[in-house]
């Protein structure tokens, strides 16, 4: 099934050059099924970029899927003004609506204290608005983080050295559905320099630990019923993204360490290996299928009585 998103969207090309099943307004509104709602608020830098990444993954259903990007009063610096007016709104422009299911994406802020953040005030709003406004809510990374510190009071700690790389996950929570059908072992990116302490998260009782590494920590993390959805890595990542990271830390003079198990040989001179996709892929369509289509009304507007 397709995702439903704008047709001069940049990711709309990309999408069908991958052979992502997309439906344009026009042939969406003739269907008599009602599409989920998914908003995506992307605090990421390079917005484009991140946007079609989990337009790939949400695209990759049974589902159709009605895709709403959404902004924070913070101006980009990496992403043409004409977009963001084109295809982003407002918290104001979304506050008095409601959707089936929410994405919230990290943000390269991570080593500030959340009350320096800029938007932390209008992040707090929008958080607080999800619990009446969205049936599920999928945090990843630093949003992640931040969602756990303002609903739990969970605080992120910060690294010894940056976390980078693919690592392998076990799942913990043999009952969760969200991992329905993986591996015992599974990959997934990481690329972060804060945590959260596993011994924080599992003193709180209304959150469950759903699958872990003993290299990058908690990885997933739900509370009762699946409303809220807290994922510490970058399931969404191409297989390049780690490596225009390093690259871009390279040039910065950072002198980054070369990301864990990615190159291979450890040789930022070879093409890095994509072996976290299939896990991707199969995360997001559990979570849109379990916790968000087979739970959500029927009338979308009847979310705020659940």
């Amino acid at each position: 099934m397709p995702i439903r998103i704008p047709t001069d969207l940049p990711a709309a090309r990309t999408l069908q050059e991958e052979n992502i099943f997309i439906m344009d307004t026009l042939r969406a509104e003739t269907q008599d099924i009602r599409p989920l709602k998914i908003l995506v608020l992307n605090l990421m830098p390079t917005k484009i970029v991140t946007e079609t990444q989990l337009a790939r993954l949400l695209g990759n259903t049974p589902l159709q899927i009605e895709m709403h990007l959404m902004k924070v009063g913070h101006e980009p610096k990496h992403t043409a003004r004409e977009h963001m007016l084109a295809f982003y709104k407002t918290f104001d422009e979304v506050r008095g609506d409601f959707f089936d299911g929410m994405v919230i994406t990290g943000a390269p802020v991570e080593t500030l204290p959340y009350e320096e953040v800029d938007y932390w005030a209008e992040l707090c709003e929008i958080f607080e608005w999800t619990k009446s406004h969205v049936y599920s809510t999928f945090h990843i990374c630093w949003g992640a983080q931040a969602a756990l510190y303002y609903h739990y009071g969970i605080q992120k700690v910060l690294l010894p050295k940056k976390l980078s790389g693919i690592f392998p996950h076990r799942v913990v929570h043999k009952g969760s559905i969200l991992f329905r059908g993986f591996d015992d072992v599974f990959l997934a990116p990481h690329s972060r320099n804060t945590t959260v302490l596993r011994e924080e998260v599992a003193a709180e009782k209304r959150l469950k630990i759903l699958a872990e590494s003993e290299e990058a920590g908690v990885y997933a993390i739900s509370n009762d019923g699946g409303r809220q959805i807290f994922i510490t890595g970058h399931s969404e990542y191409d297989r390049e993204t780690l490596k225009n990271e390093y690259l871009r830390d390279v040039a910065a003079g950072i002198d980054p360490e070369v990301p864990e198990n990615y190159f291979p040989g450890d040789d930022p001179g070879r093409e890095p290996l994509c072996s976290w996709r299939s896990g991707a892929n199969l995360l997001y369509s559990n979570w849109l299928n379990y916790f968000v289509y087979q739970a959500t009304p029927y009338d979308v507007n009847s979310i705020a009585s659940f």
